[in-house]
């Protein structure tokens, strides 16, 4: 999840299609490949105890892209602060750090300066210190979708933690991979400014562009990525779901703890597990869960990796600095366990406050909070579609894993953004 982009087509000819094009384009002259590399420039903390926060190996979203500071009001009503439940008893000053953090992003933003710079100049960030701020410099809009609608559905996701290794053995021999070198970006968007597919994922062949390998080649012929091992595990269902979070740390032998985020991906589009044992009437659509697809594979060791294989899409790592206080979102900047919240940047501003009103995972108990909208994920796509990062706790795994809620959504916008 962390800072996934998607860049091929569902639509296989499509994606065929638009090879040739480039192909054409390469030959001319007019468009060119380059292999993804970690960019240098980092952002600076707020404060000299703050973490600094590194930007993803796969650069996160231009900011000032995401919507391209434009609000859609077809999507959007304003409404009074009262609307939102339990406003007056959630404590915003449990977001509010995180919401500094997006202003590191926000601040290059016209729509956002103003009010990040008066947010951080604030010396007194006690709970009615904070919600007084957010009334007086912010209007609510609830989030509707495009029948009109205002209810839409949120899912979990967590930060593994798993046992590893640095060094291949019997017990660790699923590896961890790093970005390949011959995996390029193909950028799209001056060439085809109309298209969804701002960039494509492929490899060279002689003077061919192929889509890159798929998951099932990757692991099928290890010979494809020698070299770029980062770490090994001892679970490949575990591996599987830390591809799908984006993020995780690894308990080494010795007890040392790494931490490793998304570098890149092989451009494939993803597919839901969950949803191709449902169809193949293996589990019921009542029963779906990380948990349950675990126990499924634990219970038929022939069919697991044939399953996994289902979903071409692979993920690449890198390995992150120790002292970062939470994995790395599409913003660039740490989660925060409990307030960051993933949404489809198409719909949502990335990095804006959101109020979210929804139930605790498997019961009716309220879940009203503000949250920052810091990440993206290559399934949330909706006006009212979002992910819920829980952290990386036992409890954050279970809650993840068991979250599919309906939900509500406001977004908080400077007030100028009205004028």
């Amino acid at each position: 999840m962390f800072a996934e982009n998607q860049y091929f087509n569902r639509n296989y000819l499509k994606t065929q299609w638009i090879t040739l094009l480039l192909l054409i384009l390469i030959s001319s002259g007019l468009i060119s490949c380059k292999t993804d590399t970690a960019p240098t420039k980092s952002v600076k903390p707020q404060s000299s105890t703050q973490t600094a926060a590194i930007p993803p190996s796969s650069p996160p979203l231009d900011p000032s892209q995401d919507s391209k500071d434009k609000i859609n009001p077809k999507h959007l009503k304003a409404v009074s602060w009262s609307t939102l439940p339990d406003w007056q008893q959630d404590n915003p000053q449990l977001a509010w750090k995180a919401f500094l953090q997006s202003c590191q992003s926000l601040a290059q933003r016209s729509l956002w300066r103003t009010v990040c710079a008066q947010a951080s100049a604030i010396k007194t960030t006690d709970e009615y210190a904070i919600r007084l701020f957010l009334e007086k410099h912010f209007t609510p809009y609830q989030v509707m979708n495009g029948d009109g609608t205002t209810t839409g559905l949120i899912t979990g996701y967590y930060e593994p933690l798993l046992k590893g290794s640095r060094q291949y053995s019997p017990r660790f021999r699923y590896p961890l991979y790093s970005a390949p070198d011959d995996l390029l970006t193909v950028e799209l968007a001056e060439m085809l400014p109309d298209t969804d597919q701002k960039s494509l994922r492929g490899r060279l062949e002689g003077k061919k562009i192929l889509p890159y390998y798929t998951r099932a080649e990757i692991e099928n012929n290890r010979d494809l990525l020698k070299g770029k091992e980062l770490i090994w595990v001892e679970d490949e269902v575990e591996l599987f779901f830390l591809q799908i979070q984006g993020s995780g740390r690894i308990i080494l032998e010795n007890g040392e703890t790494v931490k490793i985020g998304y570098a890149d991906n092989n451009g494939h589009p993803y597919r839901s597990i969950g949803k191709i044992l449902i169809e193949q009437g293996e589990l019921p659509a009542w029963q779906v869960s990380m948990q349950a697809i675990k126990q499924w594979g634990q219970q038929n060791p022939d069919k697991l990796k044939a399953l996994l294989h289902q979903n071409a899409r692979y993920i690449f790592f890198r390995e992150l600095p120790a002292n970062l206080a939470g994995p790395i979102g599409a913003l660039g900047v740490p989660l925060t366990a409990g307030r960051s919240l993933a949404i489809d940047p198409k719909n949502i501003p990335l990095g804006a406050p959101i109020y979210l009103a929804t139930t605790w995972p498997n019961t009716a108990k309220p879940l009203n909070r503000l949250m920052i909208a810091q990440d993206t994920g290559n399934a949330i796509k909706g006006n009212i579609r979002a992910d819920f990062f829980w952290g990386h706790s036992p409890e954050a795994k279970t809650q993840a894993g068991k979250m599919k809620q309906k939900a509500r959504m406001w977004v908080l916008l400077p007030k100028q953004s009205q004028k």
